[in-house]
């Protein structure tokens, strides 16, 4: 159900149900949940690559699933949910989201934790929550921040799809590619983030996250000054300054 792979400090995770446009199951759901913390203990880590294997990166929570569940348990299935975003959120490096085919419900709240989402043309996105007579809940909440309320009601109150252009404009996602073109607009985010310093992206994305969380704007800016400091508890800066100086004299020579 879950596939894990990692080289040249890019781990790549899949969802792997295609017969069932990877829909989320508990199992599922722990299994990435443990695969997202594990990564977290990878100091060599520099990025994580979240895809889906198929026809779609995922269709949703498991239908079969939700409609088994009870006031007993209904808590514990949409916590795993919320288990998983979280992991992803607190990974200490950049996740980008590889999306494609569908997008849907859990899938999206999954999409909108991480940190960068690049898909495909003809990509479709929808939370169709209350369409099955439930609410969109946890993750769903980041979406105010991302695309606005007045898309966010839209999303949830119809349960309608949007087409990627759509998304792309509303700012769900980060940009678009042609279907044959997903894997090269992937790798060149990849490439990007590992261009930074290792050290300071940590400190970044640390950063990004309590901006959200800042009580106000003076607070966020004491937090960049102190992210600031302690990226020079490392060589990282004077080494990546030296060498940019020294590319800069090189082609001023030529």
């Amino acid at each position: 159900m879950l596939e894990a792979e990692s080289s040249g400090g890019v781990a790549r995770v899949f969802l792997n149900r295609p017969e069932k446009a990877n829909a989320l199951t508990s199992g599922l759901l722990s299994k990435l949940t443990i695969t997202f913390e594990e990564l977290k203990s990878d100091t060599a880590l520099r990025a994580v690559v979240l895809a889906g294997r198929g026809n779609a990166f995922c269709g949703g929570a498991d239908v079969n699933e939700l409609a088994a569940l009870t006031a007993q348990n209904a808590s514990d299935f949409v916590s795993g949910i919320h288990s998983v975003c979280q992991a992803i959120r607190d990974l200490p490096v950049p996740v980008v989201a590889r999306l494609h085919g569908a997008v849907i419900g859990a899938g999206l709240e999954i999409a909108a934790a991480c940190d960068l989402r690049i898909a495909a043309e003809g990509t479709k996105f929808a939370m169709p929550e209350v369409r099955l007579g439930i609410p969109s809940v946890v993750e769903a909440a980041l979406l105010p921040r991302l695309i606005g309320a007045a898309h966010t009601r839209n999303l949830v109150l119809t349960g309608d799809t949007i087409a990627a252009p759509t998304a792309l404009a509303w700012g769900l996602v980060d940009q678009l590619a042609a279907p044959g073109d997903l894997d090269a607009a992937v790798e060149r985010y990849a490439a990007a983030i590992l261009a930074g310093g290792p050290h300071a992206i940590r400190l970044q994305k640390r950063l990004v996250l309590d901006w959200e969380d800042a009580p106000s704007t003076a607070a966020a800016v004491q937090r960049g000054i102190d992210c600031f400091v302690d990226a020079f508890a490392t060589d990282e800066p004077h080494r990546m300054a030296a060498g940019r100086l020294a590319e800069m004299r090189a082609r001023k020579a030529r």
